[in-house]
Formats: C-alpha cells, sequence, structure tokens
C-alpha cells in the first residue's frame, strides 16, 4: 500500500519595500518549482503585516501561505533557493500531520465594517459626500460592544459550569460520606 503524500505549509514572508514586480516573480518562481515534482494545494495571500519582531529594521512583511505535496527534492531545491533569494525576508517549510484542518482566513474583514465602507463607495458614486469617518467610528464601536457581550456571555457559561461542576463534586462526596461502611 502506498502512503498518501506528505502536505507542506511553506510560509513565505517578504519584504514589502521590495518591488511588487519583484514579489510577484518569487511568489510563481515558488509555485513553478513546486509543480516541477509535487503540486500545489492552496495558496492564501495574507497581505503586509507586523512582524512579531523586526528584521533590518523592518516591522513589516508580506505573508504568503502555499501549501503543497513534494518530495524531499522540491524542499531541498525551495530552500537552496529561498535562502539566496532578494525579497524573501524569512521562510519555513513545515510538514504537517495527517488530519490537520484548513488554515485560518486571516483576510476576513469584519462584516459591519465591510457593510459601511461599500455604503460609502454606493454614496460617493452617487455624487453624496457620506460621512464615512462617522459611519465607520459607530460600526466599529458596535463591532466592540458586540464582541465584548459575546465574551461577557461566554464567561457566564463558563462560571455556570464551574458551578455545576462544583455542585455535582460535592454532592458525590455527601452521598460517599452517607453510605454504609463496606463490610
Amino acid at each position: 500500500m502506498v502512503a498518501a503524500p506528505a502536505t507542506y505549509d511553506l510560509m513565505l514572508m517578504l519584504d514589502p519595500k521590495a518591488e511588487q514586480a519583484t514579489r510577484t516573480q518569487i511568489r510563481s518562481d515558488v509555485k513553478a518549482m513546486i509543480e516541477q515534482g509535487g503540486s500545489v494545494i492552496g495558496d492564501h495571500d495574507y497581505g503586509n503585516r507586523r512582524m512579531a519582531f523586526e528584521i533590518d529594521h523592518e516591522a513589516n512583511a508580506e505573508y504568503d501561505l502555499v501549501q503543497f505535496h513534494g518530495p524531499n527534492s522540491v524542499l531541498e531545491q525551495l530552500q537552496r533557493t529561498l535562502r539566496i533569494t532578494d525579497g524573501v525576508t524569512r521562510f519555513r517549510i513545515i510538514k504537517l500531520r495527517a488530519g490537520v484542518g484548513d488554515p485560518p482566513d486571516l483576510r476576513q474583514e469584519n462584516p459591519v465594517v465591510a457593510e459601511v465602507i461599500d455604503e460609502a463607495i454606493v454614496g460617493v458614486e452617487a455624487g453624496e459626500a457620506p460621512l464615512i469617518e462617522e459611519a465607520l467610528d459607530e460600526a466599529v464601536v458596535e463591532a466592540v460592544v458586540e464582541a465584548v457581550e459575546e465574551a461577557v456571555a461566554e464567561e457566564a457559561v463558563e462560571e455556570a459550569v464551574a458551578e455545576v461542576a462544583v455542585e455535582d463534586a460535592a454532592a458525590e462526596a455527601e452521598s460517599a460520606d452517607d453510605a454504609p461502611p463496606a463490610a
């Protein structure tokens, strides 16, 4: 029986100061290298994000996640090439365990904020001058209040569950105390 091919994640951190054409070329070269001996199964552009720490006095990088199947030769070629490629800030290749789910969608927008932005675009196209800042501030405040209310509700549920567990444990201990001694 042939084992299923291993799945790998390649996290690319590209220099945001590099030209757009350079970053696009790096992305296409990576996919071409993978497809020479393997197959790309997912490509996720996470955009320009703040790094955990500065690298060469740069605080941001463009993040890309490429998921693929491939033999060791593809891994070796990727590592060799990405180490010397200008425009690559950092990269990491990780072998995934079987059953690992899909990567998160880190590009999700707050739906309320997206709705306000869409309304503002429609207003501008209609020749109106909407107060985007006020509408956006209200939408953000509403979204934050909603998130806080959900967190408080979750905490209340967790406290109630913990309280019930304590009561159940106390009831079990009491019933054990009331039981006649074993002969």
